[in-house]
């Protein structure tokens, strides 16, 4: 009886789990779909768009350079439109695809 009864409180602890990070997955999804009508870019989005580093993107962000957003897990996304601006100020080709 006591083992049923393990194994039932942990079915539930999973459970409960697999729903918390169903949920935070959709969070994402949806942040990263959309943040007022524009798009989001994450660091390995922006490492492989500008062909730089990680290290070069947390450089552009402590000089303010790129301006970026957190959400509550601590990841960094940017703004396709003002990544497209930061490319622009850069002098990047023109003939580079649109981000949005």
């Amino acid at each position: 009886m006591d083992n049923k009864k393990s194994f039932e409180e942990w079915m539930q602890i999973l459970l409960g789990r697999f729903d918390k990070i169903d949920k935070t997955l959709d969070r994402m999804n949806k942040l990263k779909e959309c943040f007022d009508g524009d798009a989001l870019l994450d660091n390995h989005d922006l490492c492989k768009l500008l062909g730089v580093t990680k290290r070069t993107i947390a450089r552009y962000r402590q000089k303010k350079l790129l301006p970026y957003y957190t959400y509550d897990d601590g990841r960094v996304y940017y703004k396709a439109s003002e990544v497209e601006q930061f490319m622009k100020r850069k002098g990047r080709p023109s003939d580079e695809p649109e981000l949005v």
